[in-house]
């Protein structure tokens, strides 16, 4: 390509508003403006095989006490032409809150915005987000107890009055100018609820706190996902895989792809029981969905430590992990699965916990596999 062409290209040797860093930056303003989804645009076929994500409240399975209500609330939200009321999402990770917040502004039919808590470094950022949004619009930040006090207290004013205070000047001559913002819905996302600041939590009109899926919805998921990778599998497998995800979403897409892998390498038809039993063998996923890590956390408290109570800090330089990890990734399983007690003096292992680990000594590999 000459210097001409690639002058008329953008410079980058790419067509103007393509290349790999189009719709960021200055030449990314505009309708293909970074960070916003635009829920009229239809997914293309590779889009398909790279998301599985739901685009509405029929399509997302599970949840269903939440869902049903949130449908009631964006139902009135757009018969009234208002802003739907600022959503607060509480759970676990992988659960589907940065779905529902896409799947929210779907059914609104407005644009979403998304951003998280750490990328919001100044006021002045969030100034500049604000104020690009338009009527009834949504806001997503993900990690919202992470936000600096700072853009905090601005983001008090703009959820309450949907107003910004920026001060101009410095010193004697500085003044507060008072910037009015479009209505918009804030959908704030957080794996620590007890880290938000209460006056943050006040301000959400709706809460919604996610918890681990049913097996009955987890295998839904698995077939709906397998539709969309275009790839057969049986009730038998898609049962198994349902049980080994530890209730997550996020884990049985992922377990489902590789299970596809396993299938496709081996010319197997379908995936099928043996596919699935096998391949869980390989990445060590037991009966229970509990990785090598998980059970090797809950072999140390059981044999290191007499079954506990064990504090986390010793807990997690045991297994050499990070206590934040050790408590945000690992624990909210283990504990919803009966494997793990916290009280107030350390982490215990249950009995069940014994039982599990004997049954996968008994079965050779530390992997009790069905």
């Amino acid at each position: 390509m000459g210097k001409a062409e690639a002058d008329r290209a953008g410079g980058n040797g790419f067509p103007p508003g393509s290349g790999p860093f189009a719709g960021s930056g200055e030449a990314g303003k505009g309708a293909e403006n970074s960070g916003v989804v635009r829920p009229e645009r239809r997914f293309q076929d590779d889009d398909r095989d790279l998301s599985l994500r739901p685009r509405t409240l029929g399509e997302f399975l599970g949840q269903d006490a939440m869902k049903k209500n949130l449908s009631v609330f964006i139902a009135a939200a757009r018969e009234r032409n208002e802003s739907l009321d600022h959503l607060f999402l509480i759970g676990p990770p992988g659960l589907g809150k940065t779905t529902l917040a896409q799947v929210v502004a779907n059914e609104l039919g407005t644009d979403l915005t998304m951003t998280s808590a750490p990328a919001l470094d100044k006021p002045k950022d969030l100034v500049g987000i604000l104020t690009k949004l338009k009527e009834n619009d949504v806001f997503f930040i993900d990690e919202i107890h992470r936000l600096k006090p700072a853009i905090e207290e601005m983001l008090y004013i703009a959820m309450e009055d949907y107003e910004l205070d920026w001060v101009i000047g410095q010193g004697p001559g500085a003044r507060t100018l008072r910037i009015a913002i479009p209505r918009f819905t804030l959908v704030g996302a957080t794996t620590k609820a007890g880290n938000v600041a209460s006056p943050l939590i006040s301000r959400f009109g709706i809460s919604c706190r996610f918890s681990f899926y049913e097996q009955a919805d987890m295998e839904a998921i698995v077939r709906r996902s397998a539709k969309i990778l275009r790839v057969s599998i049986d009730d038998v497998a898609a049962s198994l895989l349902a049980a080994s995800s530890r209730g997550t979403p996020r884990v049985v897409n992922r377990l489902l792809r590789r299970m596809r892998d396993f299938a496709q390498v081996e010319k197997a038809p379908s995936i099928t029981r043996e596919v699935v039993v096998q391949g869980l063998k390989r990445l060590e996923i037991d009966s229970l969905g509990l990785e090598k890590h998980d059970r090797e956390i809950l072999a140390v408290i059981i044999n290191r430590f007499n079954g506990g109570p064990v504090g986390a800090e010793t807990l997690a330089i045991s297994v050499g992990e990070a206590v934040d990890t050790l408590e945000d990734y690992y624990e909210p399983y283990l504990i919803q699965s009966g494997l793990l007690q916290r009280t107030p003096r350390g982490r215990m292992a249950t009995s069940l916990a014994y039982e599990h680990l004997q049954s996968g000594r008994k079965a050779g590999g530390g992997a009790s596999l069905f």
